[in-house]
């Protein structure tokens, strides 16, 4: 926003106003925004650059495999309250390796949850492509889950009673769609666990169970994989090997990864 003002508005309030028109003008709240907003400009005499906004806006959205503006999340309240994020803002780009890094309790897994879609912020808006993330019920959010984003977690969170295979394929027996024998194949064979495939979570190492769980996070070919501290629960030459095949599957198969650790 640029422009003269009133001697009533500060530049706390201009700020203020900023904010609000860039959250008005985000593209699922676009159409129903505009009265709303043109009548805020004429209030206090303000240059319409809103245009701008919508391109930047709609350039974010073209060009990040995800975004997130101003995040925030706070859990309790009153002196009980705490926040773990404050106003966060961050573009994550397509085709790109991207680790949140920092000691525990800093928010780094708040941020995945948050825009994953695994937890609602308190306030704020995240994005994955295009897709408002907080503007879906209960079953948009598990289509977007389930069809758009690809998960990897330190606890492998790996079904007990199906085997490698059935694990792998799980993501596409819920969305009721065939498996790709040959990106199988490729994966598994990239992955080293060709020879574990008729074997449950309890007869693989954590290694094997790590990679098993990264295979069933690409097979559907995600826009985006969220890596909750993947190797924390692997020695050094699993953590080695796990790391090498996610940088891989960025430079060769274009895949965008989002990975929190603490080091």
């Amino acid at each position: 926003l640029q422009g003269d003002w009133s001697s009533d508005v500060c530049s706390s309030d201009l700020c203020c106003l900023e904010g609000l028109l860039f959250q008005l003008w985000t593209p699922s709240r676009r159409s129903g925004a505009d009265q709303v907003a043109k009548r805020i400009l004429k209030r206090f005499r303000l240059r319409d650059t809103t245009g701008s906004m919508t391109a930047q806006a709609d350039q974010a959205s073209a060009t990040s495999a995800a975004h997130a503006a101003d995040l925030r999340k706070t859990y309790g309240a009153g002196l009980a309250a705490v926040e773990a994020l404050a106003g966060v803002s961050v573009t994550f780009e397509r085709g790109r390796f991207t680790a949140v890094m920092g000691p525990s309790g800093s928010g780094k897994s708040t941020l995945m949850h948050c825009m994953a879609g695994l937890d609602r912020p308190t306030s704020g808006h995240s994005y994955v492509g295009g897709v408002d993330v907080g503007s879906l019920d209960d079953a948009g959010l598990t289509e977007l889950r389930r069809d758009r984003l690809g998960f990897v977690f330190q606890s492998f969170n790996l079904v007990p009673t199906l085997s490698a295979a059935e694990n792998i394929t799980l993501p596409l027996a819920l969305a009721g769609k065939r498996v790709d024998q040959k990106w199988f194949d490729d994966l598994v064979g990239e992955l080293g666990i060709a020879g574990r495939l008729g074997h449950r979570p309890s007869e693989m190492s954590g290694g094997q169970q790590q990679r098993v769980a990264c295979a069933r996070a690409l097979i559907n070919r995600p826009e985006l994989v969220f890596a909750d501290e993947p190797t924390g629960s692997l020695d050094s030459n699993s953590s080695a090997e796990l790391l090498t095949f996610l940088r891989r599957s960025v430079t060769e198969l274009g895949q965008s990864i989002v990975m929190v650790t603490r080091s």
